[in-house]
């Protein structure tokens, strides 16, 4: 092997590098794509009233408070994981009666603590609102939150 490296040798170490972490790169993201679509998101039950509780959560910005997956502002409880934090997982229709009862007692007037504003939802809005939150608390997040508490 030679002491001295020519420019032919650095050209080919250059793009031989380059070409094999470009395929590395489109491997991992061909195969993120494919567990996200296959594995972690629960696709089977994602229903228009889901989308439209997604479209609720989006108009009134929740993830500027709260964090949604781990995903947004940490100002407010993690939301990914409530309805079992609730208690209400597999009951749809207590779902949504527990959030309404929340978010119409928001705010609570206790000085000092953070206080959520009015959003003064539909009943639609608020059913689909729930439809979200128990849709996003069947997805596998490998254990995310790493507490119950969120």
């Amino acid at each position: 092997m030679r002491e001295v490296m020519t420019k032919s040798m650095a050209r080919n170490i250059f793009y031989g590098g380059s070409l094999f972490f470009i395929l590395i790169f489109l491997a991992l993201s061909a195969h993120s794509h494919r567990y996200i679509r296959s594995t972690s998101t629960n696709a089977e039950t994602l229903t228009a009233s889901v989308a439209d509780g997604k479209h609720v959560w989006e108009k009134h910005a929740c993830i500027n408070c709260h964090s949604i997956l781990g995903e947004g502002a940490y100002f407010a409880p993690e939301l990914g994981n409530v309805m079992t934090r609730w208690g209400v997982q597999d009951d749809p229709d207590a779902a949504f009666e527990m959030l309404k009862g929340w978010m119409e007692a928001q705010p609570t007037g206790i000085e000092g603590r953070r206080q959520m504003p009015r959003f003064d939802l539909s009943d639609t809005e608020m059913r689909n609102l729930s439809d979200f939150l128990l849709w996003t608390n069947t997805i596998d997040t490998q254990g995310w939150p790493p507490n119950d508490a969120g």
